[in-house]
């Protein structure tokens, strides 16, 4: 295996490269900024099944600022209840 091919033990934890802060919003870490990974890492956290409860904030955010109307929102929603169950279905086969 070449260094290229391993990434770091926090490489796709979410609660670790994009975690909620204070204020309630994600933000990521410093420590973070300068990894090589960074972006493949980002990446590859929101493919996960925890990513689609972040795609949720952002679409309940936008509702809450009134950026989003209330049918729009249900449609989000419910094509992002569809991936996670896509997802968690596909995680255990």
């Amino acid at each position: 295996m070449s260094k290229q091919d391993r990434h770091p033990n926090c490489f796709s934890d979410l609660s670790i490269v994009f975690p909620m802060a204070a204020d309630g919003l994600r933000h990521t870490p410093r420590s973070c900024m300068i990894c090589v990974y960074k972006t493949e890492c980002l990446r590859a956290a929101m493919e996960k099944s925890e990513g689609v409860d972040v795609r949720e904030e952002v679409v309940d955010r936008a509702y809450s600022s009134g950026m989003l109307g209330f049918f729009e929102r249900w449609s989000r929603k419910k094509s992002l209840h569809r991936q996670r169950f896509t997802k968690r279905k596909g995680s255990h086969e």
